[in-house]
């Protein structure tokens, strides 16, 4: 097949998206696929400007606004020039994209329009998954526990006697925790809202669950084998996430829990999955609080895709190596959809 895979972007989780394609890109030429590398920043690469690209790891942060700007001005440029890649030479798009425009929808409805085959899911479900504030109500709709939650502006107050406290702010439209916060005092409520308010126009207030954290993927319908996540602090924020060593979270797949619970955990998943409609795949997070309830925390439609990313670790579990899971994504999404 001939794939392009398209990555980089303009959200704040650009450099995620290239760690993501550093390693989809060589395996999939490996599996004998011609491989086109797509920044939406800049275009399809030349071979040095990829390797040089694809080289870098992520930083313990998340890029900074003029890192995003100038992206945007590239992403920009791209879009008006008459050079750009024809994404029609592919049989299919490989998205390695993560947050904003290229996990809530937008690409992918530009996609559809332009009548071409992509991994993941369509526009509608991306959207739905990205928006968390919908996606709760989505997921109570089905029976899917998950905390309560007000949206900003709310006052102390409110936020008190609704949610409790402590009180997770995060941005609604974001991922890999970009922008979150656990706010214990009160004073600190409106500093947290306003920091959140830098990276979307909507900031959700959320009850801050404690205890062990899992996550569950989906793969063409079917539960993966539950996975833990245990971080170094109290949430598995952006540092834990992407970075080694000390700062990085230790993953368990499978998870060490009773058979039952499993059960429970990979019912709910697919429940999110199928509310949320879905595609081939994504990955749902969950947390046990201390009295052994399960609590949904939110849907990933275009989870990472580095070889230890969490879905691939989960579909490892299950015995499906990367390669496999590579091939399976490629060969679903040109399917009739």
């Amino acid at each position: 097949m001939k794939i392009a895979v398209l990555f980089g972007g303009t959200s704040e989780e650009r450099d995620v998206s290239i760690a993501s394609a550093a390693q989809v890109i060589p395996v999939l030429r490996t599996l004998g696929h011609e491989v086109f590398a797509v920044d939406t920043a800049s275009g399809r690469l030349p071979p040095a400007d990829e390797r040089k690209l694809l080289s870098a790891g992520v930083a313990p942060e998340p890029p900074s606004d003029a890192d995003i700007a100038r992206a945007r001005g590239g992403a920009l440029a791209l879009a008006l020039s008459p050079g750009a890649f024809d994404f029609h030479e592919a049989d299919v798009v490989f998205l390695a994209l993560h947050g904003g425009a290229g996990e809530d929808g937008r690409i992918q409805a530009m996609l559809n329009l332009a009548g071409l085959a992509y991994t993941g899911s369509n526009h509608i479900a991306s959207a739905a998954a990205m928006d968390k504030d919908l996606s709760k109500r989505l997921f109570r709709s089905v029976g899917v526990p998950t905390a309560d939650w007000l949206m900003a502006p709310a006052t102390s107050a409110a936020v008190g006697a609704a949610v409790g406290w402590p009180v997770i702010v995060k941005p609604n439209k974001q991922g890999s925790t970009v922008g979150l916060r656990v706010v214990r005092d009160p004073k600190e409520l409106q500093s947290a809202i306003d920091a959140a308010l830098r990276f979307d126009d909507e900031v959700m207030l959320e009850r801050f669950i404690p205890g062990r954290e899992f996550t569950v993927g989906v793969l063409d319908g079917a539960a993966l084998p539950v996975g833990e996540i245990i971080p170094p602090g109290e949430v598995f924020d952006y540092a834990s996430k992407y970075q080694t060593g000390g700062a990085g979270a230790r993953e368990v797949f499978p998870a060490d829990l009773p058979a039952a619970e499993a059960a429970q955990l990979k019912d709910y998943a697919q429940r999110v999955h199928r509310v949320l409609k879905l595609g081939a795949y994504s990955r749902t997070d969950f947390r046990r609080d201390p009295a052994g309830g399960f609590w949904c925390l939110e849907a990933n439609s275009l989870p990472g895709m580095t070889a230890t990313s969490l879905l691939p670790q989960a579909a490892k579990a299950a015995g499906i190596e990367f390669p496999e899971l590579l091939e399976r994504i490629c060969r679903g999404a040109i399917k009739p959809r």
